[in-house]
């Protein structure tokens, strides 16, 4: 899809590239937690303060250390924290919906007490509902779940299904009690299928994301956050989660997407040559059940597109990780040409639009964008 830039002002260039966002983020009020809950619990919520070095997470008595990037705040986009202002920055950038993952609210899962856990959970879902959502119909966020206790995530979910959620969000990593694969997430897996919702996780999540301090470690720990988001995939398709429960969608977030087809074909060699140690027996081959069931979001990643044609894996979207620094803020337009100038219209459609309407009902496109789009779309016809 060959469009110029903008500012070369020539008549196809206002034509903008619309996509939806598979992985953006929201920014809690500061207040979310301590205006919503009694004293008791608010003050063991999750909370931060910073020092000249580090960002101090607090969750319920545990204190987790984040060494603090100061070039980061001067880079947030206008409407970080104003929904108003971000519906804006969405117009400019030439995004349409966004499924905007927590941000401290990611923390949430960290909590091991059963009473605080519903009563955060409950407080951030219903912020995310009456004050955020509420608001506009472009941004939506997945529900929490309270993982301290199963009954509660259950419950959680039927309130969240209730109340227009699309999506729950859980961490990539777990303490290996709670591991995704075993059978005690059963009645989680059964009640989010029953009620039509995606398993959206998000990589980085669940624990302290440092695990190597030695040379290179920037890059290692940034590609450690990835491989617990493959290790989910693996352990509800090994396990049997997915196939017992067909209906049920998995999406991996800014996680990359070039990685799925190799690993299903890593788990169906491991499947067929080593069947004698097999427990359970699968319907599918683990790569069947993949192709139909586990989603990934991406940002930059050439891989993500280029491997779509040659292995027929289309469960693949875009993100733009508004508003943190690792996302296409203020270069989304630039972006998205240099990933898809030369790639078949049809894999353009499905990984900026088509994949993320599969999972997702969203509102239509107002007539101008609409009309953008398609003339885009003719002018990648023409090329």
């Amino acid at each position: 899809m060959t469009l110029a830039d903008p500012a070369t002002g020539s008549a196809d260039t206002a034509r903008k590239i619309w996509a939806h966002s598979g992985d953006s983020h929201v920014m809690e009020p500061d207040d979310l937690w301590t205006s919503r809950l009694p004293k008791r619990l608010a003050e063991r919520a999750p909370r931060t303060e910073r020092g000249d070095k580090y960002e101090i997470v607090y969750v319920d008595g545990e204190q987790i250390d984040r060494q603090l990037n100061d070039f980061m705040d001067a880079m947030r986009p206008p409407g970080f924290k104003d929904v108003t202002i971000r519906l804006q920055d969405l117009d400019q950038e030439g995004v349409w919906c966004q499924l905007a993952f927590p941000s401290s609210g990611f923390w949430t899962v960290n909590i091991a007490d059963p009473e605080l856990a519903r009563a955060v959970v409950r407080a951030w879902n219903e912020w995310a509902a009456d004050d955020f959502m509420a608001s506009q119909d472009r941004i939506f966020t997945p529900a929490i779940v309270p993982l301290a206790d199963i009954g509660d995530a259950v419950a959680e979910v039927e309130w969240a299904a209730e109340h227009g959620f699309q999506a729950i969000f859980l961490p990539t990593s777990v303490p290996d009690d709670k591991a995704w694969g075993l059978d005690l997430w059963e009645p989680l897996w059964a009640a989010t299928e029953a009620a039509g919702m995606v398993l959206a996780y998000h990589i980085g999540t669940g624990r302290n994301n440092v695990v190597y301090r030695g040379p290179g470690g920037a890059i290692v720990n940034y590609m450690e956050t990835t491989y617990p988001g493959m290790r989910v995939v693996s352990h509800l398709v090994a396990s049997g989660a997915l196939d017992r429960h067909p209906s049920l969608k998995l999406l991996i977030a800014e996680g990359g997407a070039g990685w799925v087809p190799a690993l299903g074909d890593r788990l169906d060699e491991a499947y067929r040559q080593h069947g004698m140690f097999v427990r359970p027996r699968l319907s599918r081959l683990p790569s069947e059940i993949m192709r139909q069931q586990v989603y990934a979001s991406f940002q930059h990643d050439v891989s993500a597109v280029q491997v779509i044609e040659g292995t027929q894996y289309y469960n693949v979207m875009w993100g733009d990780d508004y508003p943190h620094l690792e996302g296409t803020y203020g270069h989304t337009q630039q972006t998205l040409r240099q990933l898809f100038d030369t790639v078949d219209p049809r894999i353009v459609e499905r990984v900026l639009r088509g994949t993320f309407e599969e999972l997702f009902t969203v509102p239509p496109m107002s007539d101008d964008k609409r009309e953008s789009l398609s003339a885009a779309g003719d002018a990648a016809d023409r090329r």
